[in-house]
Order: structure tokens, then sequence, then C-alpha cells
């Protein structure tokens, strides 16, 4: 079962120690659906669908959430969002993200996202609104990025 939206941002914040701007928690929550889902054959970690916006892929009613912090960190604004239980497969899928990607800036996290084969490059529209990024294409990007 997919978890709710609030509870995976609230695990990816503590991560971070609340230290990422909303731009940095969707890529990373990105990041982390793509993994997710490549590693139990297509299955999503949370609930929320990506569009394809100039800066890389958005989950539009979480970035609505946090767009009030603008460039700033997010703050704890998930007050009521579950937890996860030691042993969930997807606390270890964002762990794993967040151990590889938390380092990056920004601006690197948009880079990352932007990839010519990625699921946003196949969807992305230049000055268009509202275009989704398929569930399809994100398992597709992550086979094509984890091909040996």
């Amino acid at each position: 079962m997919a978890a709710r939206l609030e509870s995976v941002a609230k695990y990816i914040c503590e991560k971070s120690g609340w230290n990422i701007s909303n731009l940095q928690l969707q890529k990373l929550m990105y990041l982390a659906q793509m993994i997710y889902m490549g590693r139990t054959g297509g299955k999503r970690l949370f609930e929320g669908d990506f569009e394809a916006w100039d800066y890389g892929p958005v989950e539009p009613n979480l970035y609505h959430k946090v767009k009030v912090f603008g460039s700033s960190s997010v703050q704890d604004i998930f007050r009521n969002a579950l937890g996860f239980k030691d042993g969930d497969k997807r606390r270890k899928v964002m762990d794993d993200v967040s151990k590889r990607f938390l380092k990056f800036s920004a601006g690197d996290l948009v880079e990352i996202t932007h990839w010519d084969e990625g699921a946003w490059a196949k969807s992305y529209i230049p000055n268009a609104r509202n275009v989704p990024i398929p569930d399809e294409d994100i398992l597709d990007e992550y086979r094509k990025r984890n091909a040996a």
C-alpha cells in the first residue's frame, strides 16, 4: 500500500535536518518514487502524481503545501503525518535516497532529474502546465538508469 505523500515528505525533511528547499524536496520525492517503483515492479511509494515543470518533476499537491517557504528550508508543517516502522521497505528506499542525494544542491538535483532519457524529458513541454509524467515512464527511467 502506498504511503501518504505528507509522510514521505516529512521523513525526507527529517533526514535532511529540515535543511532542504521545496525544489530539493520535490526532486528527492521524485527520485524516491522512481527507485521504489523500480525495486517493486511499479508499485508507488506514495500517493500523488508528478508533472513536468520547468525545473523538473513536481508533485503539485506537495508544492502548494510548501511553497510558502519559497527558496528557504521547508519547516515541519506535516504534523499529522504517520511515521514508518523499522524494517519497512519504504523506509529503506527513503534512507537510500537520502544517503545518496541529500548532499546535492537544488541545481544538481534539477540536472539529475532533467536527464535526456528520463521521464521528465519525455513529458516536458516548455510553457505548458499540468503535463503529467506517467508512472510507466518513471519506471522506464529507473530501468534505463540501472541497465547493466
